[in-house]
């Protein structure tokens, strides 16, 4: 059996039992801590794990045909990556990565049609899906845990800060575009507490209507706007850029044509800042599973592949920073919420979404916890004096923040 030889190369680090379709069970590894067991209950689901389980194993889940057996789902994945971070292998698999990687360009062309309707498959389901896993604030991105002791809300609030200090909000007054702005919950912050005025622009109509309708329940509507528009539609120089959770979206054909547009929307003296996740061991090519069920057209990049986009459109790096394990937390804040409203979650969908979204939820955590991926936060500029130079006035810009929040 392929998939049994397959294992004995893989699993070199705890114990993974697996029972096969015919009712074999089989143990793989040490025979020590930790331990997993799943079950494979088709034929089909044994043909895929055996050529391409990084697919076939969401899918199996999803439908039923592979359980985690006596552990949770989250045990499963983890001894799993575990052990292919450590260097297990599995021909298969190993197959199907150079393929991927070999066809990642087409994967990722994203026109401006195309992106809208790649959005549209994760971004425009049930908005009270999100509310029942997100913070209050709906934020749809890494958390900023100072501490590692603060909740998913004082996380988010401080990360909204942490973005705030960066974009050197020094006056009132100054304009502001925001890429990528989901349900506006950083457009209306820095409008309110920043005194920004602020165009959102996003791909996905339920997000524009949450938007809309925020900004005027906040009484904002004066200084925050929302507009249905792709970042290459912008024509307009403003004071500042902030994109937050978009750039996986981009493309990796595209990244220059992205940094020349933030280039050419930047007044003289404006700054931008880009969050977005990225991949600590170089160049790769997204999951197959999450490509195929939850961001279409997405990549997370190594930041050799989007310095030197940066070159070219003539910008400045003015400060990179790396957030390690901050996605994590955040993953894990969010999956528990899932769980405790996963009743809630059925009831807008069915039990193949939530298995779905749960393995989704699992598996990410797991890649920035065990995996190669991380967040960077990176602040650009046209000229080099556009802001200090050093970085203390980031803590000086967060302090009165926190003063605020703690009292």
């Amino acid at each position: 059996m392929l998939l049994h030889l397959a294992l004995r190369r893989l699993i070199r680090h705890g114990t993974l039992t697996v029972r096969y379709p015919d009712g074999t069970e089989r143990r793989y590894g040490t025979g020590g801590e930790p331990a997993a067991a799943m079950s494979i209950r088709t034929a089909r689901a044994l043909r895929g794990m055996t050529f391409n389980p990084a697919l076939a194993l969401g899918e199996g889940y999803m439908d039923g045909e592979i359980a985690p057996e006596g552990c949770s789902l989250f045990a499963l994945l983890d001894l799993l990556v575990m052990n292919l971070e450590a260097g297990g292998t599995h021909p298969g698999e190993r197959v199907m990565e150079l393929w991927r990687m070999a066809r990642r360009r087409l994967d990722q062309l994203n026109p401006a049609r195309r992106a809208r309707r790649n959005v549209a498959h994760h971004y425009d389901l049930n908005g009270r899906l999100y509310a029942l896993f997100l913070d209050r604030d709906m934020q749809y991105s890494c958390a900023y845990f100072r501490t590692g002791r603060e909740s998913l809300e004082e996380a988010q609030a401080a990360k909204k800060r942490h973005i705030a200090a960066k974009l050197l909000l020094d006056r009132p007054g100054l304009e502001v575009l925001d890429i990528g702005c989901g349900w506006g919950g950083m457009a209306i912050t820095l409008a309110r507490d920043h005194g920004a005025r602020v165009t959102g622009i996003t791909l996905s109509e339920e997000q524009l209507a949450a938007a809309r309708r925020r900004a005027a329940e906040a009484g904002l509507s004066g200084r925050v706007r929302f507009e249905l528009m792709d970042y290459r539609a912008w024509t307009r120089p403003v004071d500042r850029i902030v994109s937050v959770g978009m750039f996986e979206h981009v493309g990796i054909d595209h990244y220059r044509r992205f940094f020349t547009t933030v280039r050419a929307a930047l007044k003289e003296d404006g700054v931008a800042l880009i969050h977005a996740i990225g991949r600590s061991d170089g160049p790769g090519a997204t999951n197959p599973w999450l490509a195929k069920y939850i961001f279409p057209g997405g990549y997370s990049p190594a930041l050799s592949e989007v310095l030197p986009a940066v070159e070219k459109a003539r910008l400045f790096v003015t400060d990179i920073e790396i957030l390690r394990l901050h996605y994590a937390r955040t993953l894990a804040e969010w999956r528990a919420r899932f769980a405790g409203n996963r009743d809630a979650i059925a009831s807008l969908y069915d039990e193949r979404f939530c298995r779905m979204f749960e393995f989704y939820l699992a598996g990410c955590e797991l890649a920035f916890r065990r995996g190669g991926h991380m967040v960077w936060q990176m602040q650009l500029a046209r000229r080099q004096d556009a802001v200090p130079l050093t970085r203390d006035y980031i803590a000086a810009a967060e302090a009165p923040g926190r003063v605020a929040e703690s009292a």
